[in-house]
């Protein structure tokens, strides 16, 4: 076994390595870039080395970089994670040559898997199911509509070096073909350098049904059970559960079955996810890809398991056999993993930078590469965390998510944690009826029109955390001691403005002592309760509310039943009372920009694409607010832009 092993990634992968490493007395190198110096997967590691800037390219891309702070540190493997270099089968070649072992699977496997249409035709040949479609090699823009009106329509359009859902997408009818495959290009072309493309038959109501494999140095082979992925924003999967729910036994063997198979025609080593797309009625699969790596979800597995995967990863690397045979690989029960985004689901799940100020952290597994007082930067993928649990069967799985969700909170920028509370809580989800479409089906219910918005008692339980003073302990304290201008004498009625979601609350209250009555919709009888370990709970009208509170910058946020809300006082936000300029739209974060659909003097009509821009690893679509004339458009494409850059100014327009 090795006594030393580099790590050539970041955030929760890196320590979620480093967790097993030290079980296994495993000395672990972290290496960083220069936005990440005091990043927590370089707390964590015994050693840890620059290697170069903040951008990708200039850090955690460059493989010469790595691998020579992995000979100076007297590494003898280095583990790649997933994403970066891990399926980089130069990087594997390096590694092999310097006498480095690395944590995956050869260069030869890699590169039989890297490209989906070599992929697809390896598979078919191992006996494989492929999804019917066009692999070749004309590129021609001509000839791949008129390949796609042979298929049919739906049909996806897929970067052949694509994934994590970056050069891929879905077509509806013919007229749309020609954009979606120009901006198909365009997006593989940057984030793979290679805009090769292959188009398949799109199945309606699919399902994403994967398995996981393993293999060894000596031919042997097994699966560990099935995943289902379907749940998916813009093709990246939020929500994995294993095993895939619904799917009779006969089915499941044959995923077994054919996966199997497949590691052993490629004599493939180590961690392997093959996916499968499903008909969600017949339950019929297609082979999509092999992903040469460990998978983001790999510990909903881990759980049914009861196996540390990254433990096998580094016993296969090492040279031993299969820590278990398939007959002694057992499932039990059922596990959830949801993803933690720093993203706004109401504002088309744009993604999210700045400092976690809070961060309150379920009793169920989370795996993370932040704390409290960490950053999440525009330079990376803007995942916060993984939180897993497991039960006897999906009910109980799920219902421990459920209370997961209502016990996390991460205060300081916009998440995605209600948004997955709500997917928690929908019919549909609870009974598995699920597929890839099931987010955008939903979406009404999942991001409704009040997303973020407090119902009457929420901002009761805000109006009280603020009438009674940050830190208040016990309901024995005079809530006026701390505030000389606001001490009383017996009822006095106060006025109150709050601002949630920009909207200002006002509330009336009739003060003494503790106790409230607040003017809202009738009289609403609060007492004051108890706020301790920043949970307040107060009763309203006789019955009980609790909510987690974090206090920052002059407001609040409250995590109220997986809900986030925030609040601040009236005056005290970031400039509501200027109000903002009709029409100014400004860049919400750094970035490039990639297309300007229009130009200056332009009329153009609400929610209409203006621009199309690169930031945090993704394109953003930037749409019009309100309707207009564009009186200024400072931007052109491949322009870089700062946090707060105008892009474009709508006069006259009704405001959005």
């Amino acid at each position: 076994m090795f006594t030393k092993i580099l790590i050539a990634n970041r955030g929760e992968i890196a320590c979620r390595i480093i967790k097993t490493a030290r079980r296994m007395g495993i000395r672990t190198v972290a290496v960083y870039s220069e936005a990440d110096r005091k990043a927590l997967h370089v707390r964590m590691a015994d050693e840890a080395v620059h290697i170069g800037g903040a951008a990708s390219a200039e850090s955690y891309l460059r493989s010469d970089i790595i691998l020579k702070a992995a000979q100076d540190a007297g590494a003898q493997a280095i583990h790649p994670g997933y994403g970066f270099l891990s399926e980089n089968e130069d990087f594997a070649r390096s590694c092999d040559a310097a006498d480095i072992k690395f944590i995956g699977p050869s260069a030869k496997s890699i590169n039989a898997m890297g490209l989906k249409d070599r992929a697809k035709d390896i598979m078919e040949k191992a006996g494989v199911p492929v999804v019917p479609g066009y692999r070749g090699e004309n590129q021609e823009a001509v000839f791949l509509q008129q390949e796609a009106n042979k298929i049919g329509f739906p049909v996806l359009i897929k970067a052949v070096a694509g994934g994590g859902g970056k050069g891929m997408r879905l077509v509806e009818t013919k007229d749309d073909f020609a954009e979606a495959l120009k901006s198909c290009k365009r997006e593989a072309r940057a984030s793979f350098g290679n805009e090769h493309v292959l188009i398949e038959k799109y199945i309606t109501k699919p399902r994403h049904v994967e398995m996981q494999v393993f293999g060894d140095s000596r031919g042997n082979a097994v699966h560990l059970f099935s995943r289902d992925c379907s749940l998916q924003r813009r093709h990246q999967k939020i929500i994995e559960e294993a095993p895939a729910p619904g799917l009779p036994e006969k089915i499941q063997e044959e995923l077994g079955a054919v996966s199997v198979k497949a590691v052993k025609a490629l004599g493939y080593e180590n961690a392997g996810t093959i996916e499968f797309i499903m008909d969600s009625k017949t339950h019929e699969f297609f082979f999509m890809e092999m992903n040469t790596r460990l998978q983001v979800e790999h510990p909903v597995t881990e759980m049914i398991t009861g196996s540390d995967l990254v433990e096998w990863q580094l016993r296969v690397a090492s040279g031993e056999v299969l820590p278990l045979k398939q007959d002694e690989i057992k499932c039990n029960g059922h596990s959830f993993e949801v993803r933690l985004y720093a993203e706004d689901p109401s504002h088309e799940f744009l993604p999210q930078a700045g400092k976690i100020h809070d961060f309150f952290m379920p009793s169920a597994r989370i795996d993370t590469g932040v704390a409290q007082g960490d950053d999440v930067t525009i330079h990376y993928d803007p995942m916060i965390a993984k939180i897993i649990t497991h039960g006897e069967n999906r009910t109980e799985a799920l219902h421990k998510m459920q209370e997961a969700l209502e016990q996390t909170g991460v205060a300081g920028l916009a998440t995605n944690q209600e948004f997955l509370a709500n997917i928690f809580a929908q019919k549909d989800f609870i009974t598995a009826d699920i597929d890839t479409g099931f987010i955008p089906r939903h979406i009404a219910d999942l991001v409704p029109e009040h997303y973020g918005l407090a119902d009457d008692n929420e901002k009761i339980l805000a109006a009280v955390y603020f009438l009674t003073g940050q830190g208040l302990t016990n309901a024995g304290t005079d809530p006026w001691d701390s505030r000389d201008h606001w001490r009383v004498n017996g009822m006095t009625e106060h006025t109150l403005t709050l601002v949630n979601k920009n909207r200002p609350v006002l509330l009336t209250a009739c003060c003494k002592g503790t106790d409230f009555i607040f003017k809202q919709d009738g009289n609403n009888e609060v007492s004051f309760l108890s706020f301790e370990n920043r949970i307040l709970t107060v009763m309203i009208n006789g019955i009980k509310f609790s909510a987690l509170i974090a206090a920052y910058n002059n407001q609040i946020a409250m995590f109220h039943k997986g809900r986030v809300l925030e609040f601040h006082l009236y005056g005290q936000g970031s400039g509501e009372e200027e109000g903002t300029e009709e029409g100014r739209i400004i860049t919400p974060m750094p970035g490039k920009i990639v297309d300007v659909l229009v130009k200056q003097g332009d009329r153009v009509e609400k929610n209409q694409p203006l621009l199309v821009m690169e930031a945090m690893k993704m394109e953003i679509t930037i749409r019009a607010g309100c309707a207009g004339t564009v009186e200024e458009l400072p931007v052109s494409a491949n322009d870089q832009v700062q946090d707060g850059a105008l892009l474009v100014w709508i006069q006259n327009g009704d405001k959005a």
